[in-house]
């Protein structure tokens, strides 16, 4: 550490008349140089100028909200709405024909054609009799492909993937295909349920508040 030069001391004995150079000025008396002093501490209270931190990137894992503890309990997670349940009176021969009036008004109302599952419980739709006389596989794979209005048996609805909208004509067969069908397409849809039938027989299987 290098030493500070201390300042002479002067004693009141020793002052005397100043040395007077030649020129008749009188000489200021010489100052001891400072040497390196250490950094003075910031005073409580009022720190230094911070310094400007590095850049940092962010991660999707930096911005991301924090998990809760293991000390709480994780929120239940909410359950799903139920679809609601609209039903078009309808005899077993007209079911079908409103089905098709209510597919219509799904597709002029914004509904995309792939939302949409049709179920039939008394004879086939016939887009589907035509596209099962080229066999179930190519039949299916439409059902897959998911772009389209897809019209199916109701004794396969458990087969068909869920979609928003499943329509339902009661077309006939027998009591137990409707009792077994709507509580299926109930399950397939996701928003909506429309049911095109008898409201007496509809209402016995679905419950009084259709």
């Amino acid at each position: 550490m290098p030493l500070i030069p201390e300042e002479p001391q002067i004693h009141e004995s020793a002052q005397g008349p100043r040395a007077t150079p030649a020129t008749g000025r009188t000489a200021p008396t010489p100052r001891p140089v400072p040497g390196p002093r250490p950094a003075a501490p910031s005073r409580p209270g009022r720190p230094g100028p911070p310094r400007p931190a590095p850049p940092v990137q962010r991660t999707a894992r930096d911005v991301a909200p924090a998990k809760p503890g293991p000390s709480g309990p994780a929120a239940p997670a909410a359950p799903p709405a139920a679809p609601q349940i609209q039903l078009i009176p309808a005899s077993a021969e007209g079911a079908l024909d409103a089905a098709e009036e209510a597919v219509d008004l799904l597709l002029d109302s914004g509904r995309a054609p792939g939302d949409v599952l049709v179920l039939t419980t008394g004879s086939q739709h016939p887009w589907a009799e035509h596209e099962l006389s080229f066999g179930e596989a190519s039949y299916w794979a439409q059902h897959d492909a998911g772009d389209d209005v897809f019209y199916a048996d109701a004794a396969l609805a458990s087969r068909a993937a869920s979609r928003p909208v499943v329509v339902v004509a009661v077309n006939g067969g027998p009591a137990s295909a409707a009792a077994a069908a709507l509580p299926l397409a109930l399950a397939r849809a996701g928003a909506l349920l429309i049911v095109c039938g008898d409201p007496e027989q509809i209402n016995s299987v679905l419950g009084a508040g259709v």
